[in-house]
């Protein structure tokens, strides 16, 4: 039953995203696949740090994983773009899985660390094998609609079916993952790792599990991304992206698929959002580029003050309170779920001081 609801969400989802991208421009269809492709990652990276409790701010580098495998493949064996993806998909994941083992033995900061130094260190690799990767100008990707859509059938429009139907499809998945018998060991490991242990779970494995499915999101969010820039280039997947790729997953609400969507659509459209005003305001473009950076930050200082469990925590509390609020109104006084009146402790210990209508037992 489970499958079969996310199965039907999926559907009328996917029918109202290609209403919409009928209605749509070609550059909001440029910003619908963009979303689509940093909400895999984001959905991958809110998997790892809310349901196994492993913090990671390595995802881009898995992201220029995936992308460079899309590029290659793509350039050298012309496969068609499913089978691109999926090998996006497999790359990336064994990556995560390598990388999963030897930081199986970190914690907290030390984790946060080495996922850090990854983000910072692997995207420089392109520099070392020009010839193959291109070194600072990167691989060109380049994709066509299908032939039978019509040669004026917008690209942009099948970008975002593209990357939308990935995105559908990864969400299914991670759904269904969530809910299984290993989301809730995740979950059990996250809270208290020694009682999970005790209860016959392992540990460790379940912790690189979580790394190769966060890393294979991330790689097929970067094989999208390059399908939907055209470009792979080492400048794509600095730091920076990973740290973005981190805001969005605590802005949106760690541990959720809809807190995804949610800090996603933050990563896409306030950066560019707040570009266009600054330059408005006659701010030059350097400093126009620095204004999302620092948005980024009162938007995550201001999130974490009012709706501590992110954007889709608030929303719950919001719609959870409004439900609430006529049962609390209705509430009868003689009602089994109203407050009762507790009995002090000490009226249980000597019993003469405990209320009005006891009786006096013998001096």
């Amino acid at each position: 039953m489970t499958l079969a609801r996310h199965l039907g969400a999926a559907i009328v989802l996917a029918v109202l995203i290609v209403l919409l991208s009928i209605q749509l421009s070609a550059y909001r269809d440029y910003q619908l696949a963009e979303v689509a492709a940093y909400l895999v990652a984001v959905a991958g990276l809110t998997v790892l740090i809310g349901l196994s409790g492993q913090i990671s701010i390595g995802n881009g580098a898995f992201m220029a994983i995936g992308g460079y495998t899309t590029a290659l493949l793509l350039t050298h064996l012309g496969w068609p773009l499913v089978l691109i993806l999926l090998a996006s998909v497999v790359v990336a994941a064994a990556g995560g899985a390598i990388f999963g083992v030897a930081a199986a033995r970190l914690r907290g900061p030390y984790l946060a660390g080495a996922t850090l130094m990854l983000a910072v260190a692997l995207p420089t690799v392109a520099n070392q094998f020009q010839s193959q990767l291109g070194g600072d100008q990167g691989l060109s990707v380049a994709i066509t609609a299908p032939g039978f859509l019509g040669a004026t059938f917008p690209p942009t429009r099948w970008q975002a079916w593209v990357t939308c139907a990935a995105a559908l499809i990864a969400l299914i998945l991670l759904a269904n993952l969530n809910r299984s018998r290993v989301g809730r060991s995740w979950r059990a490991v996250r809270d208290d790792e020694v009682a999970a242990s005790l209860s016959g779970l392992n540990v460790a494995r379940l912790q690189v599990l979580a790394f190769v499915v966060s890393a294979a999101c991330a790689g097929l969010g970067g094989g999208l991304l390059a399908v939907v820039t055209g470009i792979v280039a080492p400048g794509a997947y600095t730091l920076t992206l990973s740290i973005a790729l981190l805001t969005a997953a605590v802005l949106g609400g760690l541990g959720t698929l809809p807190g995804a969507l949610w800090g996603s659509l933050v990563l896409v459209l306030v950066p560019t959002y707040l570009t266009n005003v600054g330059t408005s305001h006659g701010l030059s473009s350097a400093a126009s580029s620095s204004v999302p950076i620092a948005a980024y930050g009162v938007i995550l200082i201001v999130v974490m003050l009012v709706f501590p469990a992110g954007i889709q925590g608030g929303i719950r509390r919001l719609f959870g309170s409004a439900a609430a609020a006529p049962l609390h109104r209705d509430a009868d006084v003689s009602d089994s779920t109203a407050p009762r009146r507790r009995i002090p402790f000490t009226a249980l210990r000597h019993p003469a001081r405990g209320g009005e209508n006891q009786e006096e037992g013998p001096s």
